[in-house]
């Protein structure tokens, strides 16, 4: 057990990457209000994502190219190969871009709650300094051009984040009945009035569309033999697993909330409403919470596009260099981070902006899916180990339903 822990790597980046500020919001939310009725819709979206990213994992150890790059070599019409990747980078640049500057903006509510405001004058305005600050460290990761530094920094994160929200859990599961009522809202479904916008604001921050392309680049990078499949799938599985038990931590310490007043609006609204369970602790553990989740994501973000960016365009010698020290790679990461620190210090609240984050997302996600599922049944790709009928039905499922929650989202939002 200890040497597969020790094993794990691209899933954490995963799990790194949909536990951000949205997923706190949304889960906050949706605990909150319906307490816990809308587990189950977790438990969908989590089996879902494990199937996805092992396919995903699969496809970048097997073929031992990313979603981007795999698309551009089985795709032989240069018409549609064009339209294809065109359709790609500009979807995963604009919808990147958006879930940055809600990750930088919930990271700047956590720390904020902990340090308070920090200002910095320029040319007669006030900026935010902790935007800065976030923003300065996930280019310092971005630009060391490490993996390993990436993927044990983003691993540390995710623990701290996993350890804070699951012992808030643990504190709230103390009321009398709560646990009985937490596996009824797993294995019951059940939509209470009103709440299905948030039915598919769960499922849609879990089942996040760049992820493929980030897994399957991650795993490419990592592992070099076919015989690490069996590992990629453990890591697949435990690390998504681990991530949806910090989803479902995050629904419980928000349902305990529900016979006190007042009204969650973001995740930091919930660290306030913590109090009467917590204390004076509630602030530490949410704040501490929120900015680990908000980091991680910000660093995930930028690498997911420059992954799909160096896929679409090759670089005809390698050199012996990995993607990520090539200066397209490079480019295009801190461009979407600087993109993404521009939208957070607009003056948009944090909430807006991961409303709009999550309407890319439910344009992206169907389309990206369905190549997923199209690429891992081409044998000139992946050989004998291409879908099993089992998966390839659980695949079809995903994308139909991913079909609906975007069109339902986005007819919702807009």
């Amino acid at each position: 057990m200890l040497k597969r822990l020790l094993q794990m790597g691209p899933a954490m980046l995963v799990t790194a990457a949909f536990i951000g500020p949205g997923t706190v919001t949304v889960c906050s939310i949706a605990g909150y209000r319906y307490g816990y009725a809308l587990l189950w819709a977790l438990l969908f979206a989590l089996l879902a994502t494990i199937v996805l990213q092992e396919m995903s994992a699969r496809l970048g150890i097997i073929s031992k190219a990313g979603l981007s790059e795999a698309l551009r070599q089985q795709i032989r019409h240069p018409v549609l190969r064009t339209v294809a990747l065109a359709l790609v980078f500009s979807a995963i640049l604009i919808g990147n871009s958006a879930y940055e500057a809600g990750n930088i903006s919930g990271g700047v509510l956590g720390v904020q709650e902990l340090f308070g405001p920090f200002q910095l004058p320029l040319a007669g305005y006030l900026l935010n300094g902790w935007n800065l600050l976030i923003g300065l460290l996930a280019a310092w990761l971005l630009l060391s051009g490490s993996y390993k530094l990436m993927e044990k920094t983003l691993i540390t994160l995710v623990a701290l984040m996993s350890i804070v929200f699951l012992l808030t859990a643990g504190m709230s599961l103390r009321t009398e009945g709560a646990f009985r009522q937490m596996l009824s809202g797993l294995f019951i479904p059940h939509a209470p009035a009103g709440s299905w916008l948030t039915v598919l604001g769960l499922i849609g921050t879990t089942i996040v569309p760049y992820n493929l392309f980030l897994h399957a680049s991650s795993a490419a990078e990592k592992w070099k033999e076919n015989e690490d499949l069996k590992t990629a799938r453990w890591d697949t599985v435990l690390a998504i697993s681990l991530g949806g038990l910090v989803s479902l931590a995050i629904v419980v310490s928000s349902a305990a909330l529900q016979q006190h007043t007042g009204e969650i609006k973001s995740a930091a609204d919930l660290a306030r409403q913590l109090e009467p369970l917590l204390g004076s602790s509630a602030k530490f553990f949410l704040a501490t919470g929120l900015f680990a989740a908000g980091i991680t994501s910000a660093i995930t973000a930028p690498l997911a596009a420059a992954w799909a960016a160096t896929g679409i365009w090759p670089e005809k010698k390698q050199n012996g260099r990995s993607a990520m020290q090539r200066p397209l790679f490079k480019i295009v990461a801190l461009s979407v981070l600087f993109i993404g620190l521009l939208f957070s210090a607009s003056g948009y609240r944090p909430i807006q902006i991961i409303r709009f984050a999550q309407a890319a997302n439910g344009l992206l996600l169907p389309f990206v899916a369905a190549f997923l599922l199209w690429l891992m049944n081409r044998p000139s790709l992946l050989g004998k180990h291409l879908n099993t009928l089992t998966q390839n039905l659980i695949g079809l499922i995903v994308v139909l339903l991913t079909i609906a929650l975007g069109t339902k989202m986005l007819t919702t939002l807009f």
